[in-house]
Order: C-alpha cells, then sequence, then structure tokens
C-alpha cells in the first residue's frame, strides 16, 4: 500500500483544528502533504499547529467572510509557492434545534459557515489548481434524511451535496475532481457547541440506536474515505457522495 500519496503536495484544510479537519490535516502530513490548516478558534488552532509541526502552516480565519478568505489564499500561495493540490472544505457548524425555536442568527450563522463559507473557499482554490487538483467537501447523512430538529443544518449540507454535482461538472474540464464525503453520527467535539451535557448524551444514545451499525463512527474512518477521494486512487471518480454513515443514509 503507498503511505506517501501527497508527497510534494500543498493541500487546504477549513475547520482543521479539530475533529475530522485535523485527523485529516494530520493524515495528509503523514503521507507527505504540506498542509494549510485554518480555523476560528486561535487556541485550538495553536494546539493543532504545534501537533501537526514544521509541515503545517495555521491561519485564523472565519470562513464565512468573503474577505478572510481571501487572507486564507494568500497565505497558502505564499507557503505553497502558488501551488494547491488539495482542498478539504470541511469548516462547518451544527445548529440543532426545533423549528419554532430556530432564531435568524441560527438560520445566518448556520447557512454563512457551511454553505457561503464552501462555495467561496471552492471558488478561490479552483483559480489556483491546476490539472490533477482534487477537491473534497464535507457533508452529511443528514443532507438526505429528515431528521427532527435538524431543519437548518440537513438543508445546509444538502446544499453542499449539491455543490459536489455541479462544481465537479465545471470543473471536469479542467482536470480538477470535486467529490463529497457524507459522515454519518461521528464522535467529534461538534456536539457540546449547541447543546448541554444531557442533550448530547440522549443524542448519541438515540443516533446509536438507529445506525445499522449500531455505533458512532471514529475521525479515522472519515478520513480513510477523505484521503482516498483526494488522492490518485479515486483519480476517476468525481461527483460522487461518498456516505461514511453505518449504513444510515443507505437502508
Amino acid at each position: 500500500m503507498n503511505t506517501q500519496r501527497f508527497t510534494g503536495q500543498v493541500a487546504l484544510v477549513t475547520g482543521g483544528n479539530s475533529g475530522i479537519g485535523l485527523a485529516v490535516a494530520r493524515a495528509l502530513v503523514d503521507e507527505g502533504a504540506r498542509v494549510v490548516v485554518v480555523g476560528r478558534n486561535a487556541g485550538t488552532l495553536a494546539e493543532a499547529a504545534a501537533s501537526l509541526g514544521a509541515s503545517a502552516l495555521s491561519v485564523a480565519a472565519d470562513t464565512s467572510r468573503l474577505d478572510e478568505i481571501d487572507r486564507v489564499f494568500a497565505k497558502t500561495r505564499e507557503f505553497g509557492g502558488g501551488r494547491l493540490d488539495v482542498v478539504f472544505a470541511n469548516a462547518g457548524v451544527g445548529s440543532f434545534g426545533p423549528l419554532a425555536a430556530t432564531t435568524e442568527q441560527m438560520y445566518d450563522t448556520t447557512m454563512d459557515i457551511n454553505v457561503k463559507g464552501v462555495y467561496f473557499t471552492v471558488q478561490q482554490a479552483a483559480a489556483m489548481m491546476t490539472t490533477g487538483g482534487a477537491i473534497v467537501l464535507n457533508a452529511s447523512v443528514a443532507a438526505g434524511k429528515g431528521n427532527p430538529l435538524g431543519s437548518v443544518y440537513g438543508a445546509s449540507k444538502a446544499a453542499v451535496r449539491s455543490f459536489g454535482r455541479t462544481m465537479a461538472a465545471e470543473l471536469v474540464e479542467r482536470g480538477i475532481r470535486v467529490n463529497v464525503v457524507s459522515p454519518g453520527p461521528i464522535e467529534t467535539p461538534i456536539f457540546g457547541r449547541s447543546m448541554n451535557d444531557g442533550q448530547v448524551a440522549d443524542l448519541k444514545v438515540a443516533w446509536a440506536a438507529r445506525n445499522p451499525m449500531k455505533r458512532f463512527g471514529t475521525t479515522d474512518e472519515v478520513t480513510a474515505a477523505v484521503l482516498f477521494l483526494a488522492s490518485g486512487d479515486a483519480s476517476f471518480i468525481t461527483g460522487v457522495d461518498l456516505l461514511v454513515d453505518g449504513g444510515l443514509g443507505s437502508f
């Protein structure tokens, strides 16, 4: 098995300061890439950068703001000498609650980060990338499910899934592949950001019970899928949505 699939390549991972993003950034470094990691939380970003070492550059930025996306790509051009081979557009938030309790601020924050941020990250990335480039978008199995309390989150991830199709169709003639990975329930810090400990515990029990595999997935399992889609192993694959969900979205 080739364990250095990204030697000499430059990668960008948004939301790379924790969870799935950090796991992917670490795996890319381990396989030879130089990686730019982006995150909003300066504290966790500094910890992530320290763990990744000299092959990584950390950039504190909010990808829901276009001026900050501009700054991310200016830093990426400098770090990679104008080269960009792989993008994992992973930055996202999860805001859950009933329809009646959803505020305009909750709606706008989720859509700005999960949808607008992904779109304009890819717009800038595509301008830098050349033939052989690979973009992976992080959606969710929630994009195709009718989850109570998840109306805004599910809609935002359905938009990301749609981007995977349309962007792949637009960029294929340039030799740039765009694919989507859609995790099911994964053990990451995102749960604790919008719910208290009791709500998190109840949700985890309920989600594990309804999953065909009766468990949560791991960041390593999602990472394996992302690196496959980003690598030459998937050279004839574009526009797909790869479910990493224990069967939740399929049956």
